[in-house]
């Protein structure tokens, strides 16, 4: 006979615990079993400690502007411990003609940058004479067209450091529906932004994220109130009468509420007889370079850098870990943390650890005085591709609203869903348990209009 539960929930990432956790907090009785194939949870959210220096497997935090992720670390008491790095006291570069240049973080200061000439300033206002085109576009043909082609490295900076991907392929209709929406409401993006700004408040800048033993130690707080079953991969899940039923390795599961909060390629392979209209979607792969260095190092201060491809490094960018947060690297010490691969460049990550350690080197002291080689490092090579939103993903959107109207008692969320922040995944997962709690259908609310940080 299946092992019967209220809920069960597959995949112990943090799309899984945050959803776990909301249920609870909401309806403390229910039953909740959570299925997870690995025996750890966490998902890509991983940390690495090793000699005194905290690194980053995956994401390395997360803005605090996001109202679930603030009521998941309030009613978990994280707030009172979590680290706070905020972007209008820190500043993040870009790698500009072979130099480092200060990042714009608000619109405005588009009009004073150097990174853009005075007439590429000008096309910038060109916005407001362009009618939106209706069709799915990548989002380097639709900056292109809206603010002219001068904008692009800056467009490309923002989706490295976000999906380590490529501009020319993800789609504009899936990463930012919302200023598309007030594109196609008022005429033009400017003319929708500074309607919207009638009225509103202004409000400082966000800040990132994190905690004091690293960005795992929000897994762990999740998982530790969680009823979790480990070494259990699901390989099918169908509906029997008025329940579904979750076949795992070596146990039935039964349940009335499913949740797959599994990464988008995953729950696509559970889910291929309902016909979506992807079997998959792409995914990008980085490595994370882990440097360690001496007090000599001089680290300009703030977030870190990217670099546009035009640049052609060998980096998409680096990380100032030790400027972020306190704790990343032994008294004394500086810690920096490199990023290969991405979308473009695969195959940079056949290369050797040794190899990967020499070349990330070479190209980070060309832009940073390093007068002395790493006193350590390590290659962090996470399982989790980034999922990449290209052209056809908003069809799938529509796809996962209309099964989850149709098919009773399944819900969707997890890596890719919705978004690939982690505070993509922590909304998405109260929207789950909410749905639940309250017993209300399917209902997409209208996007957001998201400000791009750099």
């Amino acid at each position: 006979m299946p092992e019967t539960h209220e809920i069960i929930i597959v995949g112990a990432g943090l799309s899984g615990l945050s959803a776990a956790h909301f249920l609870r907090n909401g309806a403390p009785g229910l039953d909740i079993l959570i299925l997870e194939q690995d025996g750890r949870p966490g998902g890509a959210v991983r940390s690495f400690k090793e000699q005194g220096y905290l690194a980053e497997w995956g994401p390395h935090g997360f803005l605090d502007n996001n109202p679930a992720s603030r009521a998941l670390l309030g009613e978990t008491g994280l707030d009172r411990i979590a680290q706070k790095a905020p972007l209008g006291s820190f500043v993040r570069y870009v790698c500009h003609q072979g130099r480092l240049a200060q990042l714009p973080q608000k619109p405005p200061a588009l009009l004073t940058t150097p990174l853009l000439s005075p007439l590429g300033k000008l096309r910038l206002l060109g916005d407001l004479f362009k009618k939106p085109r209706l069709e799915e576009q990548s989002v380097g043909q639709w900056a292109a067209y809206r603010f002219g082609a001068e904008i692009l490295p800056l467009v490309d900076a923002a989706i490295t450091g976000t999906f380590a991907g490529d501009y020319e392929r993800i789609s504009i209709d899936a990463v930012m529906p919302g200023v598309r929406a007030l594109e196609k409401e008022a005429g033009s993006v400017l003319k929708g932004l500074l309607k919207k700004k009638k009225g509103a408040q202004g409000g400082m800048l966000p800040a990132m994220t994190s905690f004091p033993q690293g960005m795992e130690q929000l897994i762990t707080t999740l998982a530790a109130g969680a009823n979790i079953t480990y070494h259990s991969p699901v390989r099918a899940i169908n509906r029997v009468n008025d329940a579904w039923e979750i076949h795992a390795e070596a146990t039935t599961y039964r349940a009335a509420t499913v949740i797959l909060a599994l990464p988008v390629n995953r729950t696509l392979g559970l889910l291929a007889s309902h016909a979506p209209p992807l079997a998959e979607i792409p995914t990008a792969r980085i490595a994370t370079v882990a440097l360690g260095f001496t007090g000599k190092a001089q680290v300009p201060f703030g977030f870190g850098y990217l670099a546009p491809e035009r640049e052609k490094r060998f980096a998409m960018g680096a990380l100032f870990s030790t400027h972020m947060f306190p704790g990343r690297a032994p008294k004394g010490g500086v810690l920096m943390e490199g990023l290969v691969g991405g979308r473009r460049h695969p195959e940079r990550l056949e290369l050797s650890d040794g190899e990967l350690v020499s070349r990330i080197y070479d190209d980070l002291r060309q832009l940073i005085p390093l007068p002395e080689p790493p006193c350590f490092s390590r290659v962090l090579r996470g399982d989790s591709g980034i999922p990449q939103l290209e052209m056809g993903y908003p069809a799938l959107l529509a796809w996962k609203d209309s099964l989850e109207r149709n098919l009773d008692g399944l819900h969707l969320c997890g890596f890719g869903w919705e978004g690939i922040g982690m505070n993509d995944m922590m909304k998405t997962a109260k929207t789950v348990a909410d749905r639940i709690l309250h017993r209300v259908g399917v209902k997409r609310q209208a996007p957001e209009v998201r400000p791009v940080y750099f």
